[in-house]
């Protein structure tokens, strides 16, 4: 069944539908988890649990296939970032891992997905990396993110933030999470979900481009702005290889009388 969304900022709004009350973040959240256990016990979690629901999952639901992932093997060993656009629930939390395998990503999540009783440790050793609300976290993070590349570990972001179920196009983002990048000097890599109609169902396939990197001639707002602008530029060139749009996203002055998300029609 589709959906029509009315949306008045492309920026903010939201429609992952989940209401989630949201948890405050310790003001000393550690991003960085430390012990050979549990650290044993992540990877247990996410290679052999995680990883191969992940796979029957995306096999079953949306036939994905994922293009281009042998441009990533220059870089497997020294640590790279994925962009990708924001358009599912379950299929964004388990795309990364399909195409980082064999190596464990650490994607950047909504302080939401660790605000769910009894999921909190689960996320955190599939990856999860909470975006920060203060200042203090925010400097853990990015001591986070800068180790994990130093081990060449492989990082995902979201740069949409918000979830629009099987959106089509590319919603604009800010440059602020190229910063990451610019600090560690690693390359960037795009990832976008783009949706077919099938005989039962969508088909995904996700094309992967890059690399893009930072320029050291630049100012670094002038080279995030650049980062972002290439990242930008791949993405919307392959959401233009969808050709079927389940929901529909109309575009109107804030709502001043229905309250709700979307409307369901056949």
């Amino acid at each position: 069944m589709s959906k029509v969304f009315y949306y008045s900022d492309p920026l903010n709004d939201d429609f992952a539908g989940t209401k989630i009350e949201r948890k405050p973040l310790p003001e000393n959240y550690e991003y960085l988890k430390r012990g050979k256990l549990r650290r044993g016990a992540a990877w247990v979690l996410h290679h052999l649990v995680a990883t191969p629901i992940a796979f029957l999952y995306l096999k079953i639901s949306c036939g994905q296939k994922i293009v281009g992932r042998k441009k990533l093997r220059p870089y497997k060993k020294s640590g790279y970032f994925l962009y990708g656009n924001h358009t599912r629930l379950a299929g964004d939390a388990f795309t990364p891992s399909m195409i980082s395998f064999p190596k464990k990503p650490y994607l950047l999540v909504d302080p939401d997905a660790l605000s769910v009783p009894g999921c909190r440790r689960i996320v955190e050793d599939l990856g999860g990396m909470p975006v920060p609300t203060t200042l203090a976290q925010a400097r853990r993070l990015h001591e986070a993110v800068s180790e994990r590349m130093k081990r060449g570990k492989v990082v995902v972001i979201y740069p949409e933030a918000h979830i629009w179920p099987m959106y089509t196009g590319i919603r604009p983002f800010t440059d602020a999470s190229f910063a990451y990048p610019i600090a560690t000097g690693k390359p960037v890599f795009t990832f976008t979900v783009t949706y077919k109609k099938r005989l039962f169902g969508v088909k995904a396939t996700v094309y992967i481009d890059g690399p893009f990197f930072p320029d050291p001639a630049l100012p670094k707002r002038e080279q995030k702005a650049k980062l972002r602008d290439a990242a930008y530029a791949a993405m919307c060139e392959r959401s233009r290889l969808s050709t079927y749009e389940k929901n529909v996203y109309i575009a109107c002055a804030a709502p001043e009388e229905e309250d709700e998300e979307a409307i369901e029609h056949a």
